[in-house]
């Protein structure tokens, strides 16, 4: 991950190897937090798998910050449905 910016409630935060799996699953977990004025990415080239996320955020929060906590929302949301998985797939294989 790369971070561009001189604002820090303005970044650009360049992530390699991702694609739109990750970039608008993020984007929805960023936008959740009041404080996030703007979220959004593009993918620079279909032939490239990199985005560019772009968080600005309201007053001093720093955009690093709820770009973090939606990244820790998003894998705590993956586990949950891996959880939610493999309990199903247990109790349909004990027979229940």
């Amino acid at each position: 991950v790369q971070a561009d910016g001189t604002d820090g409630n303005c970044v650009t935060f360049v992530l390699h190897d991702e694609d739109h799996t990750l970039g608008n699953s993020l984007r929805y977990m960023v936008m959740k937090n009041p404080d996030v004025e703007f979220c959004g990415y593009c993918i620079t080239h279909p032939s490239e798998s990199k985005i560019n996320f772009r968080i600005q955020t309201r007053g001093a929060l720093p955009a690093v910050e709820p770009f973090r906590k939606g990244l820790n929302d998003l894998m705590g949301v993956c586990q949950h449905v891996l959880n939610t998985f493999e309990v199903r797939l247990f109790l349909k294989s004990a027979g229940t």
